[in-house]
């Protein structure tokens, strides 16, 4: 298992380099002062996948940096990549070129295990389908992120998690006992539980009904708001996105900065 890099094995610039080497070298020294501003820095993003005698890029050439604290929405069409990119983003895949520093670490010099340890306790997850354990009671699910990060008192913190999502009655239901809108308050729950720095959150009211989804979001922005979390929200719905500080769209591979429509029930179509 690879540990997480103390910072003294950074590379850094030296002295030595030639005067030819000084723009590359003035470049590197911006791009990793960045680095350790942002919670996470994206220096580069490609991706690639081959299927057959075909190369598809995903991704190209994508640099992203967000700040301690900031909400970001991913904007993009059905295919754009935008869960590809979060993915990328969360370490939970790696790209095919450039480089993502994560707290202050570059995931390049970690392995899965590695980058799963330098997740815990630090980040949290939405996800669209919820993607809560079956066989787990909502508790139980809740309860996940404490275990990989451990600390006294996991099930009294967890209840109390649920009860801020309005599920305090309903701790030892399993998922298939609770709708949607609850199931996603569970992840909701489970996302926050651990103090996390950073969330992740992919199309969180994809499943839901418009009603409940309100619910939903203005639960997440409201828990957000009260932590102090760095949010990374990816989603195609407009009127969702404005909510966040700062709006970026993906499309044909590359971000770019973007204010989204003002109508509120506009969309990014396929």
């Amino acid at each position: 298992m690879s540990s997480v890099p103390p910072q003294s094995d950074r590379q850094s610039l030296t002295d030595s380099q030639t005067g030819s080497d000084v723009p590359h070298a003035a470049h590197q020294a911006v791009s990793q002062n960045m680095a350790k501003q942002s919670v996470l820095h994206a220096e580069k993003l490609s991706k690639k996948v081959t299927s057959g005698e075909r190369s598809l890029t995903i991704l190209h050439d994508l640099s992203l940096s967000v700040a301690a604290g900031e909400s970001v929405a991913i904007l993009g069409k059905s295919g754009a990549g935008k869960s590809t990119l979060l993915g990328l983003l969360a370490g939970l895949d790696t790209p095919s070129d450039g480089e993502l520093t994560l707290f202050g670490h570059a995931l390049s010099r970690l392995d899965e295990d590695g980058r799963a340890a330098l997740r815990a306790g630090r980040v949290g997850f939405v996800f669209q389908n919820f993607q809560l354990l079956p066989t787990l009671s909502a508790l139980e699910n809740v309860m996940l992120p404490l275990e990989l990060s451990p600390r006294a008192g996991e099930t009294q913190t967890a209840a109390q998690w649920l009860a801020r999502v309005g599920l305090g009655e309903r701790v030892d239901h399993l998922p298939k006992q609770l709708s949607g809108g609850e199931q996603q308050r569970v992840a909701v729950a489970r996302a926050f539980v651990a103090d996390p720095e950073l969330v992740f959150a992919d199309e969180p009211t994809g499943n839901l009904d418009p009603d409940t989804g309100g619910q939903i979001i203005d639960l997440l922005f409201t828990l957000n708001r009260e932590a102090g979390t760095t949010l990374i929200l990816v989603t195609h719905d407009h009127a969702l996105a404005r909510r966040c500080d700062r709006c970026l769209r993906l499309d044909h591979g590359r971000l770019e900065p973007f204010v989204p429509s003002a109508v509120t029930n506009e969309e990014e179509t396929p």
